[in-house]
């Protein structure tokens, strides 16, 4: 006997609201991306080449979020009983792979130059890098509402965050070379920036493939749900309990409930369901429930049976 039960939460995946956010941090990180370029080539500064080159993957993330989020929203039909909206968790590993690679660019180049810093020019090395860090203040204040919501505009924040930091070491940087002369702080900033954006990059990833891998959503512990079950009445036992998620924002929980023969004979079983799904959308606040109710006894027709 199956049992769906929703709490009012939406699809999981970018809302419109949402989407304009996207859609806005990646227009202002295009043209930050474009000033900075033209920053490093006439400074000659790595650093701001490294901010660069996280900026383009930036913009690559984004907009990648953005055409998950158009797949996302396509309806479920056919084989896809959950539409698209894993594509979502796609974008955020393809994301975090990205912030990974020019991560480790950067650090290379940088150690590359430690003993042979170039000649860098610390104007409009500071001038760019200001202007960068107002536009990255600007995307975190757009974004920062919609972090908590979905995995692909969490991404594009953290992203931003490393941006802004980054564009503070530049300046640092940038004022060091002007004041002292001393232009390794470029290559020191630089990779700062490099190990910036790593645990960043990590963190990213490593909860996209939580989800690809359909690890218990974070915040649930399986034995707390078990003992929940357990204290409906009428509930005698619970096997095959699995909790996951299909995108940000929409766990799934599917467990085969024992329930008596008493509460069988009474007809029942809608009511047994009925608080099954209320105490878990209560407490552990999961958007999707199916549970198989079974007499006590029928473990032995199943097999294998998992706890």
């Amino acid at each position: 006997m199956g049992h769906g039960h929703a709490h009012g939460h939406g699809p999981g995946t970018a809302s419109g609201p949402q989407r304009r956010r996207l859609a806005i941090v990646l227009v202002l990180t295009l043209g930050v991306l474009a000033a900075e370029v033209v920053g490093a080539v006439l400074s000659g500064s790595l650093a701001l080449l490294a901010d660069a080159g996280h900026m383009a993957t930036d913009a690559a993330g984004i907009a990648l979020a953005l055409g998950a989020v158009a797949l996302a929203q396509r309806p479920a039909r056919g084989r896809r009983t959950f539409g698209w909206q894993r594509a979502e968790i796609l974008a955020a590993v393809a994301n975090g792979l990205l912030l990974l690679a020019v991560a480790g660019y950067v650090v290379v180049e940088a150690i590359r130059r430690v003993g042979d810093p170039p000649e860098v020019s610390s104007g409009p090395m500071l001038a760019i890098a200001a202007v960068g860090l107002a536009v990255n203040l600007a995307g975190l204040a757009v974004l920062h509402r919609g972090r908590g919501e979905s995995l692909n505009v969490r991404g594009a924040y953290l992203e931003v965050l490393a941006d802004a930091m980054g564009s503070v070491a530049v300046i640092i940087a940038g004022v060091v070379i002007a004041t002292t002369g001393w232009t390794p702080a470029d290559t020191v900033a630089s990779l700062v920036i490099g190990f910036l954006v790593v645990p960043r990059a990590w963190l990213l990833l490593r909860d996209a493939l939580d989800v690809l891998l359909e690890a218990a959503p974070r915040g649930v512990d399986l034995d707390q749900v078990r003992a929940h079950i357990l204290r409906v009445d009428g509930v005698l036992g619970v096997h095959d309990l699995h909790a996951w998620t299909i995108t940000s924002g929409l766990p799934v929980l599917s467990a085969h409930v024992v329930i008596s023969d008493g509460a069988l004979a009474a007809g029942h079983g809608g009511r047994v369901l009925d608080a099954l799904c209320a105490c878990l959308g209560d407490h552990f606040d999961m958007a999707h429930c199916t549970f198989q109710l079974e007499p006590a006894g029928h473990g032995a027709h199943e097999a294998p049976v998992h706890d």
